[in-house]
């Protein structure tokens, strides 16, 4: 009821997580869900675990799209985990893209880990592991079982699917932090900002020293 989600006025819904956007979502902030102050060794971080109560308290299915680092173990300790709480089939992984970027003396490299190469070039890893064409096409195959399409993400490369889904009935919730486009905002029904929401999907932990 909070939330202003019928059943009535949207339906059926299926939702999809794009798990690095959300991930993200509460990185910056100094204040728990009570508004009060966390202490410096706190941050709040994603619960999967209130996140997929979350979802299904609205959601008739939910996908949850995540890239994750094959080298990795804690990476692959993650997908262990998101998977027994989601369901294997629910999520969507694919590899980590690792894309050097040499850097200069102008940057600031303050909170960056340099990476010397064999040339003694330094540098530092961007990953990027974009799940925009992976969510588009699962979205649209499924178009026929739902009335709804709610996305967990504020990704301005929504808009031209959100337009496509409209323009065949669709409603669409946008769960998002921070700051959306102008054009991404016109093709929802509703929107949803992670403040609101942020006791029902976060929790606190320590930072490790």
């Amino acid at each position: 009821d909070d939330l202003e989600i019928s059943e009535k006025e949207y339906g059926k819904i299926f939702s999809f997580v794009d798990f690095a956007n959300v991930n993200k979502w509460f990185q910056n902030d100094n204040q728990d869900w009570n508004s009060q102050l966390l202490k410096m060794d706190e941050v709040l971080v994603i619960d999967l675990n209130k996140l997929k109560n979350f979802s299904d308290i609205f959601s008739e299915k939910t996908r949850v799209y995540y890239g994750e680092d094959p080298k990795n173990k804690k990476s692959l300790s993650f997908t262990y985990v998101i998977r027994k709480i989601f369901g294997k089939r629910s999520i969507i992984t694919k590899d980590v893209q690792k894309i050097k970027h040499y850097i200069d003396s102008y940057e600031d490299l303050s909170s960056k880990v340099l990476i010397t190469d064999k040339d003694n070039q330094k540098y530092i890893e961007i990953r990027k592991c974009n799940f925009d064409v992976e969510i588009s096409v699962d979205a649209i195959k499924m178009i026929n079982h739902y009335d709804t399409f709610c996305i967990f993400s504020g990704d301005a490369d929504f808009v031209y699917l959100n337009n496509f889904l409209k323009k065949r009935g669709k409603k669409i919730i946008i769960v998002k932090g921070g700051y959306i486009t102008t054009k991404l905002r016109k093709t929802a029904d509703l929107i949803i900002n992670a403040q609101r929401i942020k006791k029902y999907i976060a929790k606190i932990e320590k930072t490790k020293t």
